[in-house]
């Protein structure tokens, strides 16, 4: 007996689901791999899974509760189970603040019934011999490089009693490169998000390997403080995408984080940057394209299971240096009075006076530091959206445009938005890959920048 297509999945667990309403999702995943460590290649897999998730909603002269339930087991007998504990679960729960009808009229992609294509190795075949290369010349040159690829497709299928159906195709990969001296005293970093390998460097990539280890040739003291810094767009990726998680406006109409206004409601209109700056997310981002309808099988203050579905567009969550949007649901769009604008799987930073690269930052740059990428990002204040951290992998002092040397990592207290405000100069935004959270979230095009006073609040002794 063959397993059950993902849309035969779909239709039985509407089938089977005696509650009010119900969304199901259904995700097919394929992963393709490969990784290396001193020089050589170690190894290489592929896998498969396939998760289901059934909403179940249940109205009452109270409001409407849901109940939401997922596994990553799924054969043909399991299918009626999930649903009715997802059942159970709405029963046994209160109303939701956040209910709303389901969502409906929403046209039925035309490759619905198109099953769920595979990756495999052969992604990487280009890209390894590539590699090869890079790996024969780090050999000769008394480097090591350690590092991993990955590639992932992953085909959505959302249906729902309200008459969606709805399919996305999404694939996801990275490479991310560690490069050291034989003796291993010098470390550096380098990574970047791709949908198919077809453009990714290899031989750029280690080329910047070797030039960053050649700066640690002279390593030069310097004590923590607050410096002239230059960011990469790695780096700026890491901060950004955190404020882009911390930006619920049902948070900020709550008084509760660095986007609510002293005295009740957002600061949605507010400048947070004298700069031309503008982030965005756009599902039709050409290289960085996503998901174009929400698909949330969890209820938060930034995502709602009733949402399920939406169409997703461009939005300016920042616009010339105004704040100009927060993630919304369509329940907190009525708390706050504004348009309803749910999460999108990208995010892009441009500086409308952004030229160049981050070499053109280093040549205008007299006296300041220059990051290879940050680690171990955490909270301290959600009010200021305060972060600490570390930066990992080099930092390197620039002195009259021009890279002299490498001083020791330090631990760093930074607000993203205070950040934003104090941004002297950019690049132009380029595809990039943040280093802590590129696990969860891959699609960012981010320009370097060069901040003032960048708080380099202790030394670290972290490599």
């Amino acid at each position: 007996m063959s397993a059950p297509t993902p849309q035969e999945v779909a239709e039985r667990a509407l089938e089977a689901c005696t509650a009010d309403g119900c969304v199901v999702r259904v995700d097919e995943t394929s992963e393709a791999n490969l990784r290396w460590a001193g020089n050589t290649l170690t190894t290489n897999g592929l896998m498969r899974s396939r998760s289901l998730t059934v909403v179940a909603t249940v109205g009452s002269a109270e409001g409407t509760a849901a109940g939401v339930v997922s596994t990553s087991h799924v054969d043909a007998d399991q299918v009626v189970e999930v649903v009715r504990r997802a059942e159970r679960a709405a029963r046994e729960s209160g109303p939701m603040e956040d209910a709303q009808p389901l969502v409906s009229d929403v046209p039925a992609s035309p490759d619905f019934a198109e099953p769920a294509p595979e990756t495999s190795t052969d992604v990487f075949a280009a890209f390894a011999e590539q590699l090869g290369e890079s790996l024969r010349s780090a050999r000769a040159e008394g480097r090591e490089l350690f590092g991993f690829a990955e590639h992932d497709l992953t085909t959505t299928y959302l249906a729902s009693s309200a008459g969606l159906r709805l399919r996305h195709v999404q694939p996801t990969g990275k490479v991310e490169i560690t490069g050291k001296s034989h003796e291993r005293t010098r470390s550096t970093w380098v990574g970047v998000g791709t949908r198919d390998f077809t453009d990714v460097d290899v031989a750029g990539l280690d080329a910047e390997i070797r030039r960053r280890l050649g700066w640690f040739e002279r390593r030069i003291e310097l004590d923590a403080g607050r410096y002239d810094t230059i960011l990469p767009p790695g780096a700026m990726a890491d901060l950004m995408i955190y404020a882009y998680w911390s930006a619920a406006a049902r948070d900020a109409d709550d008084g509760r984080t660095v986007f609510s206004r002293p005295g009740g409601g957002t600061r949605v209109g507010e400048r947070l940057a004298s700069r031309r700056l503008t982030m965005l997310s756009d599902p039709a981002r050409p290289g960085i394209q996503c998901r174009p309808f929400v698909a949330d099988m969890a209820s938060s203050s930034a995502s709602s299971v009733f949402d399920a579905g939406l169409p997703l567009g461009p939005t300016e969550w920042v616009r010339d240096g105004e704040l100009r949007a927060l993630l919304q649901t369509r329940h907190s769009a009525q708390q706050t009075g504004l348009p309803v604008t749910p999460a999108v799987d990208n995010l892009v930073l441009e500086d409308a006076d952004g030229t160049g690269s981050v070499d053109d930052l280093v040549a205008t740059t007299d006296r300041g530091l220059l990051l290879t990428c940050l680690w171990y990002i955490r909270e301290v204040d959600p009010q200021t959206l305060l972060l600490t951290g570390l930066t990992r992998d080099g930092v390197h002092l620039v002195e009259h445009g021009e890279v002299v040397g490498t001083v020791t990592n330090f631990r760093f207290n930074e607000s993203p938005i205070d950040l934003l405000g104090r941004v002297e100069a950019a690049s132009a935004s380029s595809r990039c890959l943040a280093r802590e959270w590129s696990d969860y979230f891959t699609r960012t095009q981010m320009p370097a920048v060069r901040v003032g006073g960048f708080n380099m609040s202790s030394v670290s002794q972290a490599s």
